[in-house]
């Protein structure tokens, strides 16, 4: 198998039968990166899903730290929250560059760690950089002060946007780099110090923003980065220093959050959970466009989105022609090592065994549930030994609240055809599950698509586009057990700070005693 040559050049310790080995440089805190002792935790080893044979890293997770990093950060956001959104951003902008520099490296490591396609390791690595200037200008509205003239007899209004404290930034595998770096570039613009502990799958990726954070020469304490356990991340979780926490992951990481801090009224939390999401394909469509868009949504990232489309009423009159073209399409996509391949892939590994197995056993799920097979969902023997699976694609004659797999959020590349004969029906099924994150119609006709976006509920409903790839410059979360009604990207600011008001009088304008009822003098 030969490598890929566009390539080539960034691959420089990737040469023929080398094991690639990343060094981890613990966790860092107080401007530095700190070991932790050894036979403190445990020590995760990461062998690359693309490669079975490729042994990235060894990484100690541990608690040891813990005290030191929120006493870290405490003392960083003291510093940093004396800062001006100007020289916040000023150190952002440095960060920004420090990405920049080592965006192959963080799209080789999101890659070989992950099993992403090198391209969409690129696409994220570059969604990274990205961020900040997106979030900069569209904070600037949202949290700068604002001054109100004459809002009572000479006195003017001040809404003032403060910082709260210490963030708790909890990342996800499926986009390592990128949607943690969201959550951590607002909670900083806005004069909080951010603690980010990064998924245990993509530890390297992790440590390659810390390097940024770094080099960018950040105020010690004002980012931090702890490989903790869950029990160690629910210390920090429930440490009173903690006021603002992000997670991006699944309902019961969100549930287990929530039971640990409700007693907390000081904690502000953010949970960007997971999906069931929906493409409608109705009867005008055009086919072409609605198949290209739903096998992306299906398929891009081997199905590991919260985004990924999953569920697809489709109108009865249009089924089989469509899901016969789509079966086509799917048989075709290439499936690949991300970045030593012969043809480029479309679909990488999923991301380790658990996932793969979860995945064939919902294709066993389906089978008891008498739901029609239209592709099988099953291992791919590559040439690299590694958790490869291919796309499965069923069909089910009705939609049944009661049915496992039609409901459940399947973390792979699945998707599950129902007919539809109204737009009514259509909306109904979108609904029938607990998940509320994203939707789509795609339809010639806008009242269906008014129609759908008013009766579906979820954070995000677009019209012949997929459910995957969001706007940074729009709201990005979901509802019923997909959110808490905190969505990220433009509004992550919004729960970064809180509002302090404020009643101001020039010292020669204000009351005086003369004017006081009831008062003699």
């Amino acid at each position: 198998m030969g490598l890929c040559g566009k390539y080539a050049h960034f691959l420089f310790f990737l040469k023929k039968g080398d094991i690639v080995k990343y060094t981890m440089k613990g966790n860092f805190f107080n401007g530095r990166y700190h070991e932790a002792d050894a036979g403190s935790g445990k020590v995760v080893s990461k062998a690359s899903p693309a490669d079975l044979d490729n042994h990235l890293w060894d990484c100690r997770v541990s608690n040891q730290h813990l005290d030191e990093v929120l006493d870290s950060a405490r003392e960083g956001f003291h510093t940093w929250r004396k800062l001006s959104f100007e020289e916040r951003s000023a150190y952002l902008k440095k960060y920004k560059e420090e990405v920049l520099k080592r965006k192959d490296q963080i799209a080789e490591a999101i890659s070989l760690e992950i099993g992403k396609p090198y391209w969409e390791g690129m696409v994220e690595a570059g969604a990274v950089a990205g961020k900040v200037d997106i979030t900069i200008n569209e904070s600037i509205p949202r949290i700068s002060t604002k001054d109100i003239e004459g809002i009572m007899p000479k006195t003017n209004g001040r809404i003032n946007f403060k910082p709260i404290g210490v963030s708790l930034v909890i990342g996800p595998f499926n986009f390592p780099c990128h949607l943690a770096n969201g959550q951590m570039v607002s909670t900083l613009l806005s004069g909080n110090s951010v603690i980010f502990k990064p998924s245990s799958k993509a530890c390297y990726s992790a440590q390659l923003l810390a390097d940024c954070f770094e080099a960018a020469g950040f105020p010690k304490g004002v980012f931090s980065m702890i490989h903790s356990d869950r029990h160690g991340t629910m210390d920090m979780v429930k440490h009173p220093d903690v006021k603002v926490i992000f997670l991006t992951g699944g309902k019961e990481a969100g549930l287990r959050i929530l039971e640990n801090t409700y007693k907390d009224l000081t904690k502000l939390i953010s949970l960007e959970l997971g999906g069931k999401n929906v493409s409608i394909i109705h009867k005008d469509t055009n086919l072409e466009l609605a198949l290209a868009e739903v096998l992306k949504g299906s398929f891009l990232t081997t199905g590991q989105r919260c985004t990924s489309t999953s569920l697809v009423p489709i109108h009865e009159d249009i089924a089989d022609d469509f899901i016969n073209k789509f079966k086509d399409l799917a048989s075709k996509l290439v499936i690949d090592h991300p970045i030593e391949h012969d043809k480029e892939p479309f679909m990488g590994p999923l991301v380790d065994q658990y996932a793969m197995e979860e995945y064939l056993r919902f294709m066993d799920v389906a089978k008891e549930e008498g739901i029609k097979e239209i592709m099988p969902g099953k291992k791919v023997e590559a040439k690299k030994k590694g958790y490869y699976v291919t796309p499965s694609i069923h069909f089910a004659e009705k939609f049944d609240k009661k049915s496992s797999f039609l409901t459940s959020e399947i973390f792979g590349p699945n998707v599950i055809f129902v007919p539809y004969k109204t737009v009514e029906e259509a909306c109904e099924i979108a609904n029938g599950t607990e998940y509320g994150l994203a939707g789509a119609v795609f339809t010639k006709d806008q009242a269906v698509y008014e129609q759908c976006a008013r009766d579906i509920d979820v954070g995000i409903f677009n019209w012949n586009r997929s459910t995957v790839g969001a706007n940074s410059k729009l709201p990005f979360g979901g509802v019923k057990n997909s959110g808490n009604y905190r969505p990220a990207a433009v509004t992550t600011v919004d729960y970064c700070v809180y509002q302090s008001a404020g009643l101001l009088v020039k010292d020669d304008e204000g009351e005086s005693l003369d004017n006081i009822k009831g008062l003699q003098l």
